[in-house]
């Protein structure tokens, strides 16, 4: 298999790879832990709401300065100090207690996620300079199924894990699967890169800017690798946890099966589709997603028939993620590889910021859940449509 080849012929990607597994793994049991935290401190739905959108205001926010921040920096020591720092937000939520500590909770999930944003567009960026085009697609393909099957296993595990060692001792576990990943880093051999320094720092935040808005090719790309952003299910499965399943099982098992059931398309679903995904089948890729979405929304009346929803929910995410970012890598220009990067996770993190905050709004309005995820699915039917415009104009 391709996968292989690459992974046994390439030390770098191999030791990244494999730091994303391990760090995804454990990032699960944290975040299982602090939704679990929430729903023990009997927090109001807001509090849930803004914990999931803090979960990616970060990469909004930051995306001007982070982008600049990449290109500006030796790749190995960026990707050090975001890893260390993460470490350090993740061991001080075992801080909060109560309810009068959320202001600290709010705040460690966001600095943990800037850390974790600034990471993953270092790797992305410096990816995207050692590899040619072939080679990104199928190290994106990796990045997708590593996610998922540790998104898989973490949230199948975590569950299990809170419910008889409790939330503080799932951060605990993180910290220590990232001290290992951070030891692991330490291994990697990349060449010297020169980085950017002629501009000034406002400047090229300027620049990049101008850069994407005067390509229009990139604009939409980064739009349409956005709706992934949609599929931020944190807080209808919270919900889902809470309100209709708190009857089946306990909330952090319920949060734990919901995911991996969901996860397990998006592991064997990229194998799968890998051959079939190309510029002109991905408006199949978009109209699937939102008809599996669809299908769960009509399943989520009963716990057990809604993992069948939930798989179909899933199984074109991946292809649909790691081919848009492939192509926008693509498609980018080197001197811009930091910025586009930034930006697109920009974008895509402010979809699911959107998401997250809609679902909680309709759900305090009186929308049923079955009703939420159904409009969920509707956006990316009108995906479908959109690729199939920006298809015909400019790749065809």
């Amino acid at each position: 298999m391709n996968y292989i080849i690459l992974l046994k012929n390439n030390k770098n990607v191999r030791i990244l790879a494999f730091v994303q597994f391990i760090v995804y793994f454990g990032a699960w049991f944290s975040q299982t832990g602090v939704f679990t935290l929430l729903v023990d401190l009997n927090a109001p739905t807001w509090a849930v709401s803004i914990s999931a959108m803090l979960a990616f205001l970060p990469g909004i926010l930051l995306a001007p300065i982070s982008g600049v921040i990449v290109e500006k920096s030796k790749p190995k020591t960026l990707l050090l100090l975001s890893a260390s720092l993460e470490l350090v937000s993740i061991f001080m939520l075992i801080f909060v207690t109560s309810l009068s500590m959320l202001w600290l909770l709010f705040i460690l999930i966001f600095i943990r996620l800037c850390v974790a944003t600034l990471y993953f567009q270092a790797e992305m960026s410096l990816m995207a300079k050692l590899l040619e085009p072939k080679e990104l697609k199928l190290v994106n393909e990796i990045h997708s199924i590593n996610w998922a099957v540790s998104y898989t296993l973490g949230m199948a595990l975590a569950g299990f894990f809170i419910s008889a060692f409790g939330v503080y001792s799932a951060f605990l576990f993180d910290c220590i699967l990232l001290a290992f990943g951070i030891s692991l880093l330490l291994l990697l051999k990349i060449p010297q890169f020169q980085p950017a320094k002629a501009q000034k720092f406002i400047s090229m935040i300027k620049d990049g800017f101008v850069y994407i808005f005067k390509n229009k090719l990139i604009f939409h790309l980064i739009l349409l690798h956005a709706f992934i952003g949609l599929t931020a299910y944190e807080t209808l499965v919270t919900l889902l946890a809470k309100h209709e399943y708190k009857e089946i099982l306990s909330v952090a098992l319920v949060i734990g099966f919901l995911n991996s059931v969901r996860a397990c398309s998006l592991i064997i679903a990229p194998i799968i589709l890998s051959s079939f995904t190309n510029k002109r089948t991905l408006k199949y890729l978009f109209f699937g997603q939102g008809s599996g979405i669809l299908l769960w929304s009509f399943t989520q009346f009963d716990f057990y028939l809604s993992f069948i929803g939930l798989l179909a929910a899933g199984f074109c995410t991946s292809s649909i993620w790691s081919f848009t970012y492939t192509l926008i890598q693509e498609h980018c220009d080197k001197e811009y590889f930091g910025r586009v990067i930034a930006y697109t996770d920009m974008t895509y993190l402010s979809f699911s910021v959107f998401i997250s905050l809609l679902s909680g709004l309709l759900f305090e309005l009186g929308f049923s859940l079955m009703l939420i995820t159904a409009l969920l699915g509707g956006f990316f039917i009108f995906a479908s449509f959109y690729w199939h415009w920006f298809y015909k104009r400019y790749l065809s």
